[in-house]
């Protein structure tokens, strides 16, 4: 689970009666579709021919761009996640942050996601001697990538949904 109780107003749109603008949302979605291809190579490297999670990171993309509606976006997420079910590990978790990071075109606080299963990722993928440490490294690549208007966000995000999304953010 990566939601709180309590919904934080300024991941919600403007027009569903938060404060999140269309240009935060759509920095937000670039950002979180970064962080599911910066790990999307280990989904890819098990499930050579299933481009599920590379489409789903695509259509984030596409929807930031206002190339395809939310409705296409949030579709191909379910889809990515649907290719996660029967794997276990980094290829599990990669298909995991590919299709978080397309649904967060309908809700902007899949963005945190997108990033955490991505850490997990890493951190499936390293020995158990170093799986902290990459995934501190991988946090820590994550927030150089924050676009300067989301950063504060983000981060604040980070802090308070911390315990929701398995402590990855302590980096």
């Amino acid at each position: 689970m990566i939601f709180s109780k309590i919904k934080d107003p300024r991941l919600i749109t403007v027009r569903r009666g938060g404060t999140l603008q269309d240009a935060d949302h759509h920095l937000l979605a670039v950002w979180a579709a970064d962080c599911a291809q910066h790990v999307l190579h280990f989904f890819e490297q098990a499930q050579d021919g299933d481009d599920r999670p590379r489409r789903a990171i695509e259509q984030a993309h596409a929807w930031a761009r206002g190339e395809v509606t939310m409705t296409q976006a949030r579709t191909a997420g379910g889809h990515a996640m649907g290719a996660a079910r029967a794997l276990r590990g980094a290829a599990r978790e990669a298909a995991y942050a590919a299709g978080q990071a397309a649904v967060v075109a309908h809700v902007a606080a899949h963005e945190l996601g997108a990033a955490a299963y991505a850490i997990r990722a890493v951190r499936a993928a390293s020995d158990a001697a170093a799986h902290i440490e990459a995934g501190r490294m991988e946090c820590q690549w994550q927030r150089a990538q924050l676009p300067d208007g989301i950063r504060e966000l983000v981060l604040d995000d980070q802090r308070l949904r911390n315990p929701y999304c398995w402590f990855v953010f302590d980096c």
